[in-house]
């Protein structure tokens, strides 16, 4: 039997009372696996993951996380996932050290063994020598991967990554995506990750699903030839696509 890392059924969000940002969405991502989001900005991709990172709470419908529900074992699941947001989420007035030792005591890790895990993730990342440099002189894409350090800190089974290289340059993603797949390489991590690139989701995901207006509009695998594939690039562009649209 397959091991689902995350199942979602029936998914709705409604904000203000009218705003549905999710419209009935149901996913189901196999553990050990790379699951791209793949829609444009607004389709509800950020909503979904701050839903299953327990940040926020659905609706109606029902998620979990490795089997526990996030609606009302939120302290577990935290536990086992790290989650890196599409906005900037280290400082960058302080050095990359001191900004994966504030992450280390976040998750309280033992003072005694922070010393080794935060040069074991800067390493992993390529940055150890840059970790007593103060984050403003960093690269767009050294800042993304010290972001990634820090959720890499407690060795996560479940990696959530909102929109992982936006605005990055070509080199700087294959870069970030390298660190990323070594490390699911090595933990068996399962990753997460939203985007509107469409090549992004096809060469870097194991399964696929793009939505619209909060809807699923086709699910797959990137060497699968579904249709969702080949209308990508109209749904990332925003305009409603179906499969028999395609």
């Amino acid at each position: 039997m397959v091991e689902l890392a995350v199942e979602a059924r029936n998914i709705t969000k409604v904000f203000s009372g009218t705003v549905r940002a999710l419209d009935g969405l149901s996913i189901g991502v196999e553990a050990g696996k790379v699951f791209a989001m793949l829609g444009p900005n607004g389709s509800g991709k950020t909503t979904l993951m701050r839903i299953l990172t327990t940040q926020i709470k659905a609706t109606s419908g029902m998620a979990s996380v490795f089997g526990l529900d996030v609606s009302r074992e939120g302290k577990r699941i935290r536990e086992t996932i790290s989650y890196v947001p599409q906005e900037m989420s280290v400082w960058t007035d302080i050095t990359g050290y001191e900004n994966m030792l504030v992450f280390s005591k976040i998750y309280g890790i033992p003072s005694s063994q922070r010393k080794g895990m935060i040069d074991d993730a800067l390493a992993e990342m390529d940055l150890a020598e840059f970790a007593d440099k103060l984050v403003r002189i960093y690269s767009g894409g050294m800042i993304r991967r010290l972001e990634i350090a820090s959720a890499l800190l407690i060795k996560p089974r479940l990696l959530f990554l909102d929109e992982p290289t936006i605005g990055l340059d070509p080199s700087a993603r294959k870069i970030v995506w390298d660190k990323v797949l070594a490390f699911k390489k090595e933990l068996g991590t399962t990753v997460f990750f939203n985007t509107h690139y469409m090549d992004e989701a096809d060469a870097y995901a194991d399964q696929i699903t793009i939505i619209s207006k909060g809807k699923e509009v086709a699910s797959g695998g990137p060497a699968s030839g579904m249709p969702s594939v080949a209308c990508s690039s109209r749904v990332i562009s925003a305009i409603s696509c179906s499969t028999s649209a395609c």
